[in-house]
Parts: structure tokens; sequence; C-alpha cells
């Protein structure tokens, strides 16, 4: 089982550039297809990014397409989620999540198909 705990939110301006961080513990992350969502309250959970095992493939919701970026450095055991040109509707708790996969290119865009969550991060961007 692997432990995910994410970090780097924060309340910043529109415009302005975050990187959040998934840490993972327990299990060697380079074993799992990763992701990351945000939830608004009131909205439903929406999907953000996604990364393969290794890194080779990668894909990002039309929303942040362009803005955002996700990326792993699996000796560290952590994914990242760089964030750039804030908007305040870019404002939810984003979270990481892990999924165990055999395919070292798999990408996963439907949370439904993780096993394993962080708690989450808040970021609200300031209009």
């Amino acid at each position: 089982q692997v432990q995910l705990v994410e970090s780097g939110g924060g309340l910043v301006q529109a415009g302005d550039s975050l990187r959040l961080s998934c840490a993972a513990s327990g299990r060697t992350l380079g074993s799992y297809a990763m992701g990351w969502f945000r939830q608004d309250p009131g909205k439903e959970r929406e999907f953000v990014a996604t990364i393969s095992r290794n890194g080779g493939r990668s894909y990002h919701a039309d929303s942040v397409k362009g803005r955002f970026t996700i990326s792993r450095d699996n000796a560290k055991n952590t994914v990242y989620l760089q964030v750039n040109s804030l908007k305040p509707e870019d404002t939810a708790v984003y979270y990481c999540a892990a999924k165990p996969e055999q395919n070292l290119y798999r990408i996963i865009t439907v949370g439904d198909e993780y096993n394993y969550w962080g708690q989450g991060t808040q970021v609200t961007v300031s209009s």
C-alpha cells in the first residue's frame, strides 16, 4: 500500500504560479500510474492530469492544457504539478492519486480507477 501526501498549495493572485508535490511512502512510486484531480465545494471532482509509470506519457485536461504540467521523479518518489497562469476558476482542493499498473505507458483519466488518494492541498486564486 502506498501513502500519498500533497503539498505546495496556497493563496495566490491570478497569473501566479505554484508547484504542487505529491510525495509517496510505503511503496516505490515507479509501480504506479499517477493522476491529479481537483474539487471545489459543491462541484464534482475534475480530472486535471495523468502520467504513466515511467513518465513517458502524460495527458492534461483541456481546461489546464498549456498552463499546467505533470511530471514525476521516481527516484524521489514524488509527482509534481506545475501550475502557471493561475485563474480564479482554478481554485480547488488538489488531490493526487495512484494506481498500481503493469503497463509502463498507461495513463488514466478516470478517478474511479485509482486505488490510493492523498488528503489534498488547497489552491485559492484571487482575482
